[in-house]
C-alpha cells in the first residue's frame, strides 16, 4: 500500500509540473533561435512563427480568413474602449478645439483693431500736420520730412497686412 501510494503522488506531482509547461507561448525569433515564455511574443514576431500557444498545440486560423466583411474586419481590429474613456477623451478634444477657436477669434480682433489703428494714424501722416513723438531721453521731437516717410511706409505695411 505505501508503494501504491508513493507512485500515485509521483505521478500526480509530474502531472502538475506539467501544466505550467502547456501553458508556455513557443516562437522563432527574427534571427530563427526558438524561444519560450510564459508571455506573449512580441508584437513585430509574425503568426507564422509562432509555434505554439498556450492551452493549445495548434496555431489559429489566420486573422485574414475570419471576418465575413470588411464591416466585421474593423469591428474585430478595433480595440474595445471604455466609454468613460471615451467620453473624457472627447471631451478634452472639444475643450482644445475651442480653446484653438478663442486664441483665432483673438488674434483676429486684434488685427481689425490693429487695422482701425493703423488707418487712422497713416490718415494723419499724409494730412501733413505736424507730428511729434518723444525720443529715448524724454524729449519731444517733431517728424521731419524723411521720418515722416518712414513711417507712413510702416503703416502701409501694417495696413496691408492687417486689413484684409
Amino acid at each position: 500500500m505505501p508503494r501504491l501510494s508513493v507512485v500515485v503522488l509521483s505521478v500526480l506531482l509530474g502531472a502538475s509540473l506539467s501544466l505550467p509547461a502547456a501553458a508556455q507561448w513557443k516562437w522563432r525569433d527574427k534571427s530563427g533561435q526558438t524561444q519560450y515564455s510564459d508571455l506573449p511574443p512580441p508584437p513585430g514576431v509574425a503568426d507564422k512563427d509562432i509555434l505554439q500557444r498556450p492551452n493549445s498545440g495548434r496555431r489559429a486560423a489566420p486573422i485574414a480568413a475570419a471576418p465575413a466583411s470588411a464591416a466585421s474586419a474593423v469591428a474585430l481590429a478595433a480595440p474595445k474602449v471604455e466609454p468613460e474613456l471615451e467620453a473624457k477623451r472627447r471631451k478634452a478634444e472639444q475643450e482644445q478645439v475651442a480653446k484653438k477657436k478663442a486664441e483665432e477669434e483673438k488674434i483676429t480682433a486684434a488685427r481689425a483693431d490693429n487695422c482701425v489703428h493703423a488707418k487712422s494714424y497713416l490718415k494723419t501722416l499724409e494730412d501733413g500736420g505736424r507730428i511729434a513723438h518723444t525720443n529715448a531721453k524724454g524729449e519731444r521731437e517733431i517728424l521731419d520730412d524723411q521720418a515722416r516717410a518712414a513711417e507712413m511706409k510702416r503703416t502701409r505695411d501694417v495696413v496691408a497686412s492687417d486689413c484684409k
